[in-house]
């Protein structure tokens, strides 16, 4: 059951994830991957969410590791920076290292805060 949970959140968080960069990429056409920053921001905030409130473990399976997990990316994250740096766009793969660290961490504890106001 666990398995099929996470498998259930991962198909709609991936699809998720492509279309919402794909949509940020047409719209903002700039060589900093706003995209991903935004679907990591987004889920660190819903993950943040999820950890605060008194969520049920088929819940967290699914939206946790299952959505957020599929709809965040790390590995895009890291790809992203190093192309930058070795595009000589050594101040925006800083930004994107900076940013993402600290926005995510940001957004996580903003989620958590959100929860402890509600429940």
């Amino acid at each position: 059951m666990t398995v099929l949970l996470v498998a259930l959140g991962a198909a709609v968080g991936a699809p998720l994830r492509y279309l919402t960069d794909l949509a940020v990429r047409r719209r903002l056409r700039s060589a900093f991957p706003w995209g991903t920053l935004a679907v990591n921001v987004a889920g660190s905030l819903m993950l943040g969410l999820l950890v605060g409130l008194p969520a049920p473990s088929a819940v967290a399976t699914l939206v946790g590791t299952g959505f957020c997990g599929a709809l965040t990316t790390y590995s895009t994250f890291g790809y992203e920076t190093l192309r930058l740096a070795r595009a000589g766009l050594r101040r925006h793969a800083v930004a994107n290292v900076l940013g993402s660290v600290l926005a995510g961490l940001a957004a996580a504890y903003l989620g958590i805060l959100l929860a402890q106001a509600v429940t």
